[in-house]
């Protein structure tokens, strides 16, 4: 195999890899922001402490996710 067909091959290798690594977060933002809007339908009064708590994980879910892209550019 020469080099450009083994870049070739990395570079889709971590295309996949990537589409697979943004599986786990899209499931977790879903069910995080279901969860949210299901106790906000609940309980309207904490409202905004769970909308508070949402983002927070909302960002620590996204940081999986980006986490999953630089790995693929790193390797």
């Amino acid at each position: 195999m020469d080099v450009t067909t083994l870049a070739a091959v990395e570079g889709n290798l971590a295309t996949i890899g990537y589409g697979l690594a943004a599986i786990g977060p899209g499931i977790g933002l879903g069910i995080l922001i279901g969860k949210t809007i299901e106790g906000m339908a609940r309980q309207p009064e904490v409202a905004g402490q769970l909308r508070a708590t949402m983002f927070i994980g909302v960002a620590f879910v996204e940081v999986l996710a980006l986490l999953g892209l630089v790995t693929g550019f790193i390797f």
